[in-house]
Order: structure tokens, then C-alpha cells, then sequence
């Protein structure tokens, strides 16, 4: 990266276990704006051959482009689902990771969000804040049921 990258400032979504649909889409764009999506999908892979010419320049802005990543993500997340990332050392085992960890089909998810759905009631709330919220819950809801 080169430049002062002040722009992590205009992300207010830290993910907290139950905000994963709206916080990777906020964090994907945020990536994909920084041309930086490429670590989390692998298509910028760490530089492999040491006989190729500019080797260590290279990996070392490899490693400072996947680090400063890592970092991004690190920052908005909340601190118990950050320390389960200390193992990981590439951008793509970081969003693999909390991928998995919440989108994954299973029983007890889906049931939860059943529930939350129809539990879910207006009271005091307008009716635009309770749409985002049960629209929140199905498209949670949804993710569980496509993988």
C-alpha cells in the first residue's frame, strides 16, 4: 500500500458473531474499493519462487499488503472473535475462518432464527426499523439454508 489510508474511519460495522451477512458485505466492499480483495479470495498469493527476480521485494509488500489487511479486519471485530485469528497468517485463512464460523448450516442456527423471526415484534419500533430487523434475521436465515 502506499499513501495515508484514513478511510477505515468511515466503517462503523464491528462484527460481533450475529452481524456476519452485513459486516462482510460492508468489509468486502471496503476491500474491494482498497483493490485488496484479492487476499481474501487468493488471487494475490504470497510470491513462492525465491529464484524470481525482485524475490524479497516482493514478498515483503506481499506481507505488508496481507498484514495490513489482516489488521482492517482485526479492527472490526470485537476482541474475542480476534483471538481466534492469532493462528491464522494470510488474509485468506482469517475471512475462511469467520466464513465458516458464521455461515454454516446447522440444526441449532437455523432453529434459533426461526425462533427469532417469530418472536420478533414491533412494539415501539417504526415500521422501517422492524423491516431491517426481521429482513436482517431472513437473510440470515437464507445464508443457513444455501450452504
Amino acid at each position: 500500500m502506499t499513501g495515508k489510508d484514513d478511510s477505515l474511519q468511515s466503517i462503523s460495522t464491528r462484527l460481533d458473531g450475529k452481524n456476519y451477512t452485513y459486516w462482510s458485505y460492508v468489509m468486502k466492499n471496503f476491500l474491494l474499493g482498497k483493490n485488496m480483495w484479492g487476499y481474501v479470495i487468493g488471487s494475490k498469493a504470497k510470491p513462492s519462487v525465491p529464484q524470481t527476480e525482485n524475490f524479497d521485494m516482493l514478498l515483503d509488500a506481499w506481507e505488508t499488503d496481507n498484514f495490513e489487511v489482516i489488521t482492517w479486519i482485526n479492527n472490526f471485530l470485537t476482541q474475542s472473535i480476534g483471538m481466534q485469528l492469532a493462528k491464522y497468517d494470510t488474509t485468506k485463512e482469517v475471512w475462511n475462518h469467520l466464513e465458516r464460523l458464521y455461515t454454516q448450516s446447522n440444526f441449532a442456527k437455523q432453529y434459533q432464527l426461526e425462533y427469532d423471526i417469530r418472536a420478533l415484534q414491533q412494539n415501539d419500533q417504526s415500521i422501517q426499523d422492524f423491516y431491517v430487523a426481521m429482513s436482517d434475521l431472513w437473510d440470515q436465515l437464507a445464508l443457513t439454508e444455501s450452504k
